[in-house]
């Protein structure tokens, strides 16, 4: 038999590639649990109990706790965000307009951020974002008070780049962008219910601003947002991941959430 054939066949040929991989950081999810401070203040007593839920968000995966005490306390009291403080271990962050006395628990509380919203006492909830051009030597006020206690200041604005400017000039660390437009439209032309949010989000991400989302996101809209603001760094949720965890349970329904803003 001549063996000189194999000497002919040619050797594979191995080739290696070098891929590169991106990896966006995950846009965390922080609870608001004010809807369930709403459900237990409707029968008295402490039944569902807030602190065993926040618990129980953190131990499912949320990776903050979201409040928004108003002045009337319909749902979340003033005690509760004392009580909280004591065992939340993840993002702990407050929300409100900043009166008096919202300054004030602030201050004692000293969570890991504090997002200012301009909504009026009587609101139902919020529904604008700050005018950061006229509120700009308030806004600037509050910022250096809370920035002084080592408090990360976040404040609500419309997806408009003039208030996104304004954010910075203020001094800011990062901006929410109020997403109830976005929401109110994504069913009928989510491109177009988009396009401001990406613009600001743009712009915040060029000027040096963190950023974060909130108002009406849903598992029906999430994702589709989150794809689209690739700089998003946290999203508040609260009414409609409730909403939805009488139908899924709290467990799942936040693992569904978490799963819209993987990447």
């Amino acid at each position: 038999m001549n063996h000189h054939w194999f000497s002919k066949v040619k050797k594979p040929v191995i080739v290696h590639c070098t891929f590169l991989i991106i990896h966006y950081p995950m846009a965390r999810l922080s609870v608001n649990i004010n809807k369930i401070a709403t459900i237990r203040n409707a029968r008295g007593g402490n039944n569902p109990n807030l602190v065993k839920v926040a618990l129980d968000c953190e131990r499912f995966g949320a990776q903050g706790i979201t409040v928004h005490p108003r002045p009337d306390e319909r749902h979340i009291r003033y005690q509760d965000v004392l009580d909280l403080n004591e065992v939340v271990t993840t993002e702990f962050n407050i929300e409100g307009n900043p009166d008096e006395r919202f300054i004030e628990l602030v201050k004692r509380v000293k969570p890991a951020q504090v997002t200012l919203v301009p909504d009026s006492p009587d609101a139902i909830t919020s529904n604008a974002g700050w005018d950061t051009i006229r509120h700009a030597d308030h806004l600037r006020y509050l910022i250096d008070t809370f920035k002084a206690d080592g408090i990360r200041v976040s404040i609500f604005v419309d997806a408009d780049e003039r208030m996104v400017e304004g954010a910075k000039a203020v001094g800011t660390d990062r901006i929410e962008l109020y997403t109830e437009p976005y929401a109110s439209h994504y069913a009928e032309n989510r491109e177009s219910a988009i396009a401001p949010f990406i613009r600001a989000a743009q712009l915040a991400t060029e000027l040096g601003l963190g950023l974060n989302a909130g108002h009406d996101l849903s598992l029906e809209n999430l994702r589709y947002f989150n794809e689209q603001i690739p700089g998003l760094e946290e999203v508040s949720i609260g009414h409609a991941l409730i909403s939805d965890a009488l139908y899924f349970g709290l467990e799942n329904t936040i693992q569904m959430y978490l799963r819209e803003l993987s990447n």
